[in-house]
C-alpha cells in the first residue's frame, strides 16, 4: 500500500480575470495519509474548491506535482485521469446532485454499476451505507420525499459506493442548519473511518473542522 494517497509538490492555479492575473493557489504542498480525515479550512472565496478541483483531477490549468495513491496525475490524458478518480475518489458536494428520478438506493447503486459491479451486489452494497446512516427506512423514497439533510446522506452514501481510497468533500453539510449538520457530519465522518477511506474536506466552519484528524488553512492561496 502506498504511503500517501494524495500528494502535492508546489501546486499553483491563476485566472485573468480583466486583464488582471489573479493567484489562487500559490505553491501548495499536502500530503495525506490512508484512513486520514484532514479538514481544509478557510473563508468563502480562500480558494478551497480549486484545491479540491486540483485533488480531484476535475480540471486543468494547474502546475506543480499532483501525485494520487502513487500515481503521478498531472500529465495524464482525459481518460487517465477520468480512471484515476474511478478507481480512487468518491465525491460530495455541498448541494447533493441526486438523480431526481430513482430512489435513495437507486442513487447510490448508479455508481456501482458504471464500474462494472453487479446488480445484486451493488443493491447489497448500497442498503448497507443507507442503512449505516440511518436510512434503511427510506431505502425506496426519491429525493423529492426526504429531507435536507436525508438526501446529504444519500450522498455521502453514493460518494462511498464504490469504496474510495479518497473522499473529497466540498462543504458537505453547508446547506443544512446546525443540528443537522452535526448529525450528518458525525455519520460522515464514522462511516469514512469505518470504510478506511482517507478524506479532504473542505469547509470554513472551525467547529466542524475540530471533529477531523488534522487542520489545514488556505490563506491567500497559500497552505498553512
Amino acid at each position: 500500500m502506498n504511503d500517501t494517497v494524495v500528494k502535492l509538490n508546489g501546486v499553483e492555479r491563476s485566472f485573468e480575470q480583466g486583464g488582471e492575473r489573479i493567484d489562487v493557489l500559490r505553491g501548495v504542498d499536502l500530503e495525506i495519509k490512508p484512513g486520514e480525515i484532514v479538514a481544509l479550512l478557510g473563508p468563502s472565496g480562500s480558494g478551497k474548491s480549486t484545491m479540491l478541483q486540483a485533488v480531484g483531477l476535475l480540471e486543468g490549468g494547474f502546475t506543480g506535482s499532483i501525485a494520487i495513491a502513487g500515481t503521478e496525475a498531472s500529465n495524464l490524458p482525459a481518460d487517465g485521469r477520468t480512471q484515476l478518480r474511478r478507481d480512487h475518489m468518491g465525491f460530495v458536494y455541498q448541494f447533493h446532485h441526486l438523480l431526481p428520478d430513482f430512489t435513495a438506493t437507486e442513487n447510490v447503486v448508479m455508481p456501482q454499476m458504471v464500474a462494472g459491479v453487479d446488480r445484486d451486489e451493488a443493491d447489497s452494497r448500497a442498503e448497507s451505507l443507507l442503512t449505516a446512516l440511518g436510512l434503511g427506512h427510506r431505502l425506496t423514497h426519491r429525493p423529492s420525499q426526504l429531507s435536507g439533510g436525508e438526501q446529504q446522506r444519500v450522498a455521502v452514501a453514493r460518494a462511498l459506493a464504490n469504496r474510495p481510497t479518497l473522499v473529497l468533500a466540498d462543504e458537505p453539510t453547508g446547506n443544512l442548519d446546525e443540528t443537522t449538520a452535526d448529525r450528518v457530519l458525525g455519520q460522515f465522518l464514522e462511516l469514512v473511518r469505518g470504510e478506511g477511506s482517507a478524506a479532504l474536506v473542505a469547509t470554513h466552519n472551525e467547529r466542524l473542522a475540530s471533529r477531523m484528524d488534522r487542520v489545514v488553512r488556505l490563506h491567500e492561496g497559500v497552505l498553512e
